[in-house]
């Protein structure tokens, strides 16, 4: 069996859509099946259902036939500030998981995030010896970051184990993520509905409106890496997956407009008050430890990917 929670969400349900493409059987989706609005993620795929709640007991009751684990669920809300929320699904969970995986010699795949860099004072490196000095700007940040610590402090790991800051990541299946979902998602639906696109104002001298910069990496990247991992079993440890190639939202606006073939029409609005205190204005991963792991498929071009999700995904209305 191949495990997969966060079965429901964007980058769970894409890569469990993959691995049944790929003809992989005897796949577990984890996650809260509560969530009606995400249902849409996993109609079509042939897997069995444990809710999040009984999977910690449902690991280790099953845990001689899981082949691997791939642990994609949290919170990811960035502005999600209950503490307990997040101290309890992603640092508590995630520690019991890995705890789980070392006592039954489970391989696992854990997700961690960019937003561990905080305003990237500190660079972008995933070397572990940066680790320490990182200083995430918002609580999601901080709970993400304090399991990567705890991850290379300990001597008892999976026989494989490997941790990827997912830097911006977009694509098929994330409708479900209203605010948080990426901002190629909101362009398509606000030059769709209106003829235009909004983008946030900068608040700093240094960087013109518009002109803000992200590593966004498509969702299909995102999945090709982690099935690599899957795959080779090599190099554990904690990866930046980006594409080590920054792009500004003007450049994201103007390929969405090019995908729908329509005029360029950018209006520059406030940033709202709860994130422009914690507002990231350039991200960029460091590639070069998931080169030298052995990784060598190039990344999407950034404007095929973005042509490829509008033309192929948002326009038909089809998901992964």
């Amino acid at each position: 069996m191949i495990v997969v929670t966060g079965a429901l969400g964007f980058i769970g349900s894409a890569l469990l859509g993959e691995l049944s493409n790929l003809g992989y059987g005897s796949l577990v989706a984890v996650d809260d099946f509560s969530r009606e609005e995400k249902w849409k993620n996993l109609e079509t795929k042939d897997v069995e259902r444990v809710e999040r709640s009984e999977f910690l007991e449902w690991m280790n009751t099953h845990a001689s036939r899981i082949q691997f684990i791939f642990h994609i669920g949290a919170r990811t809300k960035t502005n999600e500030f209950n503490w307990e929320t997040l101290e309890s699904l992603n640092i508590d969970y995630t520690k019991s998981i890995w705890k789980c995986c070392s006592e039954f010699s489970i391989p696992l795949i854990y997700a961690s995030s960019a937003a561990t860099y905080g305003d990237g004072t500190n660079g972008f490196d995933d070397s572990p010896l940066t680790l320490n000095h990182l200083k995430p700007l918002n609580p999601y940040g901080k709970s993400k970051h304090i399991v990567d610590q705890w991850v290379l402090e300990q001597e008892k790991t999976p026989p494989f184990w490997a941790g990827f800051k997912f830097f911006n990541v977009f694509g098929p299946n994330e409708y479900h993520k209203g605010r948080m979902a990426s901002v190629v998602f909101h362009a398509f639906h606000q030059i769709s509905e209106s003829g235009g696109m909004k983008l946030f104002k900068s608040y700093r001298d240094d960087y013109a409106d518009g002109e803000q910069k992200r590593d966004f990496i498509y969702i299909k990247d995102v999945i090709s890496v982690m099935l690599h991992f899957m795959h080779h079993r090599q190099h554990p440890g904690i990866y930046n997956l980006g594409t080590g190639s920054a792009h500004t939202f003007l450049d994201l606006a103007n390929g969405v407009f090019k995908a729908l073939d329509k005029t360029p029409n950018i209006e520059f609005i406030e940033m709202p008050e709860d994130i422009r205190g914690n507002y990231q204005y350039f991200t960029e991963a460091s590639m070069e430890r998931i080169r030298q792991s052995g990784y060598e498929k190039e990344f999407w071009n950034f404007h095929d990917a973005i042509a490829d999700y509008v033309k192929n995904y948002l326009l038909p209305n089809t998901y992964m």
